[in-house]
């Protein structure tokens, strides 16, 4: 259930109306990094967790709603920068302005810079917000991701998060309205906070590496590949421990394709650098693959099923007609 709240999370202003900035936010609006994208996400994600991790199903249907919020601070702050151009567009007698663009006067030419910046501003929406990126290009459900794994899908927030944090930074080089730019550090700073508890939730969820059940093959793990010619550029991700636990190492490949060879193609690859045995990942497969099918088996009724909490008396499985 949603409940409508007619003030704004934010009180979105502006010092005056600016068609052109409007059509950069768009991005924010509709576009594939923007709070549409984001409150869809989390939203469609939040289902398959209801009753495995009712606590993340929380945290992912508060952040979806709150992002509806930004959504519409982003919508208002498009419809006041385009402020005057549906009354105008309301004036369809002989006076209107768009009668005048042909007059030739100067105009013609503030008009088309400003209120025609996007065309479809005047021709579709009339002054409002669409539901498109800065270009005009329509949103996408497949900007959605959501993959039914909740270690998978947190660390796609966590990336969505940097993505819509970053353009809200670059949004604030194109305005000098401190009104607009007070409104786009609020949803930028917001987006921080998003960014922190979905690290936090993730982290909550152990073990959470690899993403998913499967552990993966001990033979490859561990080795970095060495695919560039040229120097040897080494670092944290292809020497040393690394982010392996104490006593695992990273194994460097500097030059791939006579290894390649030697190993037939990776078939009489050994185990290096890992502490792992095959018997050790597939002992950790089954044992792994069994909680996480727990989480969610032992958390279904058997016997009819309902999504609200209210208590159950009453509910009954569905009476099976026999063929």
């Amino acid at each position: 259930m949603f409940h409508h709240v007619k003030e704004l999370q934010f009180n979105a202003r502006i010092e005056k109306p600016d068609a052109r900035f409007a059509s950069i936010l768009l991005e924010q609006f509709g576009g594939g990094n923007g709070e549409l994208k984001a409150a869809m996400q989390y939203f469609v994600q939040a289902f398959g967790c209801r009753q495995s991790y009712p606590d993340k199903y929380d945290l992912l249907m508060d952040i979806a709603t709150e992002e509806f919020s930004h959504l519409e601070i982003v919508g208002a702050t498009i419809t006041m920068l385009l402020d005057g151009l549906n009354g105008d567009l309301k004036n369809a007698a002989d006076k209107a302005p768009m009668m005048k663009l042909m007059s030739g006067n100067g105009a013609k030419d503030d008009f088309i810079h400003q209120a025609w910046v996007n065309p479809q501003f005047a021709v579709l929406s009339a002054g409002g917000p669409t539901v498109t990126d800065s270009n005009g290009h329509p949103w996408s459900g497949a900007y959605v991701n959501a993959n039914g794994d909740l270690t998978v899908d947190l660390r796609s927030n966590i990336g969505a998060e940097s993505r819509a944090k970053i353009v809200y930074e670059y949004l604030m080089q194109f305005t000098d309205d401190q009104y607009v730019r007070e409104s786009l550090n609020f949803l930028m700073t917001r987006e921080i906070a998003h960014f922190q508890m979905f690290s936090a939730a993730l982290s909550d969820i152990q073990p959470n590496f690899p993403p998913g059940v499967l552990q993966g093959d001990p033979r490859f793990t561990h080795v970095y590949f060495n695919m560039s010619d040229g120097p040897n550029v080494r670092g944290p991700w292809n020497q040393g421990q690394g982010p392996w636990m104490s006593g695992e190492q990273w194994v460097y490949v500097a030059d791939p394709h006579p290894q390649v060879v030697e190993t037939r193609g990776q078939l009489d690859t050994t185990i290096q650098g890992s502490s792992l045995t095959q018997s050790d990942v597939e002992k950790l497969n089954s044992a792994l693959a069994d909680a996480r099918s727990s989480e969610v088996k032992e958390k279904t009724p058997k016997n009819g099923n309902q999504w609200s909490s209210y208590p159950q008396e009453g509910l009954k499985s569905p009476t099976r007609v026999e063929k």
